[in-house]
Formats: structure tokens, C-alpha cells, sequence
């Protein structure tokens, strides 16, 4: 289910306080279903923060943000969808397999049948690639690695809506390149909608649609090639430098 105006998630004016502080301003935004958004911008600029208020564990959120035609945190989403934090969410002292098997027993894909359930990690497991690794303690795993444990688990019901908070960091070209190719799989044949963070401005090339933050605010919402256009640039790099110089430009002037 979506939003009435077919959106799979929708912000007005979301804005989030810690202490004095603003986190995030006044955002306006729509993420399309069945596409991969980027949301790119500096580390600190609130990306983290957008991503929590979307799965629905951020606090003090005020504003309009619905999620499949529902509240952001709605019980009714928990299965619908799937959310990865940076750190690693993995039992160390568990198998990778057995970290599945534990994940899918609460989550219960397949409403509840073992044999389903079974399915769902073997298929969780060969859409990140770590079949050869099942069996291997996830203590003893890359960080590469781990990384790819904890989307397995969050690919286990099959969720609507992925939102991945820099999936990417600190993995090597090649695995970066083979989990974009899964991302952009999961988006044309399965119709799932990804919301992914990054400060990597050359992977905003891989997206459908961009989402550029700085300090809190949205800088831009359009495709790469639209904001490369609108700049005058090459890259979308060199439009999100331009976009802050315009930024910093109307500030000033506003004194």
C-alpha cells in the first residue's frame, strides 16, 4: 500500500530537535516506489537522523512523514520494512547461517513455516553472496562481511521498503560494485524501494533519484542528471558544491 498519491514515503516539514540544537529543518521530500534514492551529504549533516525517523526509531520528530501510506513506525511496517544500520547487527558467536535462522524464526517469513523460513535464509543468503561462508562464525568475518550478514537479514521478509544507512563504507570496489548490482536487482525485479545513505558522491550516479543534505536541510531533489543539468557540471559532485556555494550566497545575502 502507498501513499493516495503513490509515493512509498512522503515528508512535510520534518524536523527533528536534540536539545537546543536543530537536527533537521523543515524537510520536504518524496521517495518513489520501486527506485533507488540516494541521500548523500558530509558526515553530520542529519542522513542518519532522516533514516531513523523514517524506520520510525528517531524521537522528537514533529511534521508530516508517512510510510507506505501509513505513520512513520506504524506496527503494521515491522514487516515491510528493512533497515541497516552501520554498525554491523550480527551475533558474533553465531554461524552466519545460524544468525539467519535465528532473525527468520522472529521475523517469520513465510507466516511461520519452517520450510519457508528455510528457503527465506538460503535466499537471503545467496542474494548477498556468503553461501561459501555459512557456516563460518560471523566473529570471524570481514567487515565487509558482516555488513552483508545484516542486509541478508534485513532481505529475510522480503521488505517493500530497504533503507540502508551507508552500506558501502569501508568495502573494497569490487564488493561496493556487486552490491549496487544487488540493489539495482532488487529494485527492477522485485519492485522494492531503496532508500540509501552515503558521503560517497560517486555513488549518487548509481541512484534513480538524489536526496543532497547539508547541515540539516535538503540542498536538492531531482535526478543526477537534472542537477547536472540545472548546475552546468559534469558530475553531480561538482553540482553539490555548487549548490552549497548558492546556499551559502543566499544567507549571506539574507543578512
Amino acid at each position: 500500500m502507498m501513499n493516495s498519491s503513490g509515493v512509498a514515503v512522503e515528508a512535510r516539514g520534518l524536523t527533528v530537535q536534540r536539545g537546543s540544537r536543530t537536527v533537521l529543518s523543515g524537510l520536504d521530500f518524496t521517495v518513489e516506489p520501486g527506485r533507488i534514492t540516494g541521500l548523500l551529504g558530509p558526515s553530520g549533516c542529519g542522513k542518519s537522523t532522516l533514516l531513523r525517523a523514517v524506520v520510525g526509531t528517531q524521537a522528537k520528530v514533529t511534521g508530516t512523514l508517512r510510510v507506505l501510506g501509513r505513520p512513520a513506525g506504524h506496527p503494521a511496517l515491522r514487516p515491510r520494512v528493512g533497515y541497516v544500520t552501520q554498525a554491523p547487527s550480527v551475533y558474533t558467536d553465531l554461524t552466519v547461517r545460524q544468525n539467519l535462522d535465528y532473525f527468520a524464526a522472529i521475523l517469520q517469513p513465510g507466516r511461520g513455516h519452517h520450510d519457508t523460513r528455510r528457503d527465506a535464509v538460503t535466499r537471503a543468503l545467496t542474494e548477498v553472496d556468503l553461501t561459501s561462508h555459512e557456516g563460518a562464525l560471523a566473529g570471524t568475518l570481514s567487515g565487509g562481511q558482516r555488513t552483508r550478514v545484516s542486509l541478508a537479514v534485513a532481505l529475510l521478509c522480503t521488505p517493500d521498503l530497504l533503507v540502508l544507512d551507508e552500506p558501502t563504507v569501508g568495502l573494497d570496489p569490487v564488493l561496493r560494485r556487486d552490491l549496487w548490482h544487488l540493489f539495482h536487482a532488487l529494485a527492477a525485479e522485485r519492485g522494492t524501494t531503496l532508500l540509501i545513505s552515503s558521503h560517497v558522491m560517486d555513488e549518487a550516479e548509481r541512484c534513480h533519484r538524489l536526496l543532497l543534505m547539508r547541515e540539516g536541510e535538503l540542498l536538492a531533489d531531482d535526478t543526477p542528471q537534472a542537477l547536472r543539468t540545472a548546475a552546468g557540471t559534469d558530475t553531480v559532485e561538482e553540482a553539490f558544491l555548487h549548490l552549497v556555494e548558492a546556499a551559502a550566497t543566499r544567507r549571506e545575502n539574507a543578512r
